[in-house]
C-alpha cells in the first residue's frame, strides 16, 4: 500500500486540489471552516487524515488517531495554536480501529464530551479492547491452521494476539449512536451520516450536501484500497461483497462532484471514478482467484491472484484475511467450494 507514481498521477482521473500536506501537529484549512490536521502512525501506513470543523461555540473532531505519548503531544500542540480559544464540543469516530478511535476516550475526558459512532463498531471495538492481554483462543488457532498457517505461523500470530487494546485509550461507558441518514447540525450546516460496510462493520462517512464535501474515512481513499478481511470472530462471513455493494450505494447516492477528505493520502475530486476504481480491482482479483482455483489451493496459495507485490512477514496476515474475504465471496457467490482435509487445513476450488 504506497502512493501513486507521479506517472499514474498524470493519467488518473482523480484531482488533487490543495498544493501540500501539513505537517504533522498543523492545521491547515482544506476547505472554508474545514481543517485538516496529519498524524504519525506506527505502522507501515505511517500517517492518519484528521478533521476539525469550527462553530462558533467550539470545534467538532473527525478521527482521533492512535493513543501514544507522541499523538498526545501533537494534539496538545493543536490545542494550544490552532483552536482560537475555543473548546473541542463533538467528537465523530468513523470506525473501531485503533488509528480512528485510538484517544476517543483520552478526547472525552480531556473535552468533556460524547464520543459519536456507529452502535456496531463501538461494540466490536469494546470486545476486541478486553483481548489485551489473553491468550490466543483456540478457536483462533485453528482459522488460521485451515488457512494453512505452518506452526511458526501460528506462533506468529499466538504472539501478536491481544495488542489491539494497546493503542486505544479506556473508551467510554456511554456513546452517542450515529446510523444512516442522521442528520448532525455543524456551524449552520446540515451533514448527513452515510454508513458503509465492508472494511469495518458500519463505517461512519459525512456528506454535506451544502458545501459539497465527504469525509470518507477509510471507506473511500484515492490512491490505496482499504483492506477487506475475514477474521476469526466472523470466519465464515463475506465482508468483500458487503464493501462491493457499499461501492455501488455510495455511487449511487452521492454526487461525483464532492471534495473527497480521505483518512489516508490526500483531499480528492473524482468520487464516482473511484469508487468504480475499486469495484472494478476487486471483480479483477475474484476473477483470477476463480481461475486459479482450477487446482485446489489453500487461502495462503492464492496471493499470486490478488496482490501485485511478494508478500512478506509485515502484510502476510492481512493478506490472508483479505484472500479469505475473496474466497468466501466466491463461495457466497456459488462460484467455489470448501473442504477440510485431515489435518484441518481448507482447501478451495471452483465449484
Amino acid at each position: 500500500m504506497s502512493d501513486a507514481s507521479l506517472a499514474e498521477r498524470e493519467v488518473s482521473p482523480l484531482r488533487y486540489p490543495l498544493g501540500r500536506i501539513p505537517a504533522h501537529g498543523e492545521m491547515m484549512e482544506a476547505a472554508p471552516g474545514i481543517y485538516w490536521v496529519r498524524m504519525p502512525l506506527p505502522f507501515q501506513l505511517d500517517h492518519i487524515n484528521l478533521w476539525l470543523l469550527e462553530d462558533e461555540d467550539g470545534w467538532t473532531v473527525v478521527d482521533t488517531g492512535v493513543s501514544s505519548e507522541e499523538v498526545i503531544g501533537l494534539w496538545r500542540q493543536v490545542f494550544a495554536s490552532g483552536l482560537k480559544g475555543k473548546p473541542v464540543k463533538d467528537l465523530v469516530v468513523t470506525h473501531l480501529h485503533p488509528d480512528h478511535v485510538g484517544l476517543a476516550g483520552w478526547f472525552t475526558r480531556e473535552w468533556g464530551v460524547e464520543l459519536q459512532m456507529s452502535r456496531t463498531d463501538f461494540l466490536m471495538c469494546r470486545n476486541l479492547v478486553l483481548d489485551t492481554g489473553r491468550e490466543a483462543p483456540r478457536e483462533a488457532l485453528d482459522f488460521y491452521r485451515a488457512a494453512g498457517f505452518s506452526q511458526r505461523g501460528l506462533d506468529s500470530y499466538a504472539k501478536r494476539f491481544g495488542h489491539f487494546g494497546e493503542r486505544v485509550s479506556p473508551l467510554p461507558d456511554i456513546f452517542r449512536r450515529l446510523k444512516e441518514g442522521d442528520e448532525l447540525r455543524i456551524a449552520g450546516r446540515s451533514w448527513r451520516v452515510v454508513i458503509g460496510s465492508g472494511h469495518a462493520p458500519e463505517h461512519v462517512c459525512l456528506y454535506c450536501e451544502e458545501a459539497k464535501i465527504l469525509i470518507s474515512g477509510d471507506q473511500v481513499l484515492p490512491r490505496i484500497s482499504s483492506n477487506v478481511s475475514v477474521h476469526p470472530t466472523e470466519a465464515y462471513e463475506n465482508p468483500l461483497q458487503d464493501w462491493i455493494d457499499s461501492c455501488h450505494r455510495l455511487r449511487a447516492g452521492l454526487p461525483d462532484n464532492v471534495l473527497v477528505l480521505p483518512a489516508h493520502n490526500e483531499p480528492f475530486y473524482g468520487l464516482h471514478a473511484r469508487l468504480t476504481q475499486l469495484i472494478d480491482g476487486h471483480k479483477e482479483g475474484l476473477s483470477k482467484l476463480h481461475e486459479l482455483l482450477a487446482e485446489p489451493k489453500r487461502a495462503i496459495d492464492v496471493f499470486p491472484a490478488l496482490f501485485k507485490r511478494k508478500i512478506g512477514p509485515d502484510v502476510f496476515f492481512m493478506a490472508t484475511g483479505e484472500s479469505l474475504a475473496h474466497l468466501n465471496c466466491l463461495i457466497g457467490r456459488g462460484e467455489a467450494v470448501v473442504s477440510r482435509d485431515e489435518k484441518g487445513v481448507n482447501w478451495y476450488r471452483r465449484a
